[in-house]
C-alpha cells in the first residue's frame, strides 16, 4: 500500500478511539493491517529480570546442594534420592502446623519457585524468539497505517491521532512492529508495482473515505504475470540476439552482458536467496552456452577463441 492506499471493508463508523482502531486493523480480509508493537526494549528487559532472578535461585541451589553434599543426615540422602521421601518429608507438619523438616521445607520451596520462573523464562525466549524471526510488515502498509493513525488524511488543519498519550505513539518505530500476517509476495517487484500502480489495483470496500482496499490476489496475479515475461525476454532476448551476432568476440561480450543483467534481475526483483540466485544464474549461462555451442547461428569462431566442443 501507497500513502493513500490500504487495506480495509466500507463498516459503519465505529467510536473513534479503540474500537475505530480496532476496527481498521481488523477491516483488512487479507489480515495485512493486524500491525502491533512488539516492545522490543520492554521483551529484553523483561527477559534480563528472569534471567537474573533464576541466576539468583541458581546460586541458592548450588549453595543447598553444597551444604547437603557434607551432611550424614539420613533424611537428607534419601531427599536427593527419592522425589516420594523427598515430598513427604518436605510437607510434613507437627501439630502446630510447623514443618517437621524445615530445611527440606526450604528445599522444595526453592525447587517449586526455580520451576516456575524456568518455565515462564522459557516461554518468554521462546515468544520473542518468534516476534523477532517474523516477517517485518510491508513498509507500504506501515506507511498507510502511520497517516491514518496520525489523522493524515482527515483533511483537519490540527489533524489528532486515532489514540492518545503513550499510544500516540504507536507506528512512530517501524522496527519495533510486527505484522501477525504478510503477505505472501514482499519482493522489490511486488512493492514497485503497489508504491506506483497501486490505484489499479484498488477495489470497491472501503473502510475510510480517503483509503482504498487493494486486492492482494490481484496484484499476486500481475506480479506473476510480469515476472514471466520478464524471464522470457530474458531467455528468447539473449537468444535471438545471440543468433544474428557473428563476432565471437561480441558473442562472449553478449553472454557475459546477457548473465550479469540474469542474475540482477533474480537478486534485486525477487526474494531469492545467494544460493538460488547462483544456481539460477548457472543454470540460464549454460543454455546460453548450450545455444552457442550448437552453432545454431552460424559463427565458425576462430581457433583462438573457443565457444563450446
Amino acid at each position: 500500500m501507497n500513502r493513500t492506499l490500504q487495506l480495509g471493508n466500507r463498516t459503519t463508523k465505529p467510536i473513534n478511539g479503540f474500537p475505530r482502531v480496532a476496527q481498521k486493523l481488523a477491516s483488512d480480509p487479507d489480515r495485512t493491517t493486524t500491525i502491533f508493537r512488539r516492545f522490543d526494549q520492554l521483551s529484553s528487559r523483561n527477559l534480563l529480570f528472569l534471567e537474573a532472578e533464576l541466576a539468583e535461585l541458581e546460586a541458592l541451589q548450588k549453595r543447598a546442594d553444597e551444604d547437603d553434599l557434607r551432611s550424614t543426615d539420613r533424611t537428607t540422602i534419601e531427599c536427593h534420592s527419592d522425589w516420594r521421601k523427598f515430598e513427604q518429608y518436605a510437607t510434613e507438619k507437627d501439630l502446630n502446623e510447623d514443618a517437621v523438616h524445615p530445611k527440606q521445607a526450604e528445599r522444595l520451596n526453592l525447587a517449586l519457585k526455580i520451576k516456575e520462573r524456568l518455565s515462564e523464562y522459557h516461554e518468554a525466549l521462546a515468544v520473542h524468539q518468534v516476534l523477532l524471526n517474523a516477517k517485518a510488515p510491508a513498509p507500504t502498509t506501515v506507511n498507510a497505517m502511520r497517516n491514518w493513525f496520525l489523522g493524515g488524511e482527515s483533511g483537519k488543519i490540527q489533524p489528532r491521532p486515532q489514540l492518545w498519550g503513550s499510544s500516540a505513539t504507536m507506528f512512530d518505530d517501524p522496527n519495533d512492529l510486527v505484522a501477525l500476517r504478510v503477505p505472501a509476495d514482499q519482493d522489490r517487484l511486488s512493492g514497485f508495482i503497489l508504491n506506483h500502480f497501486g490505484r489499479f489495483f484498488a477495489t470497491d470496500s472501503n473502510s475510510d473515505e480517503n483509503s482504498a482496499h487493494i486486492s492482494e490476489r490481484r496484484l499476486a496475479t500481475v506480479v506473476a504475470i510480469t515476472s514471466s515475461i520478464l524471464s522470457a525476454i530474458l531467455l528468447f532476448g539473449s537468444i535471438t540476439s545471440l543468433y544474428f551476432v557473428h563476432n565471437p568476440y561480441a558473442i562472449l561480450g553478449m553472454l557475459g552482458g546477457w548473465t550479469v543483467l540474469f542474475a540482477i534481475s533474480v537478486g534485486w526483483l525477487t526474494n531469492a536467496k545467494r544460493d538460488s540466485v547462483f544456481a539460477a544464474t548457472a543454470a540460464y549461462s549454460a543454455v546460453l552456452v548450450v545455444f552457442v555451442s550448437g552453432n545454431l547461428g552460424g559463427v565458425s569462431p576462430p581457433s583462438s577463441v573457443v565457444l563450446g566442443n
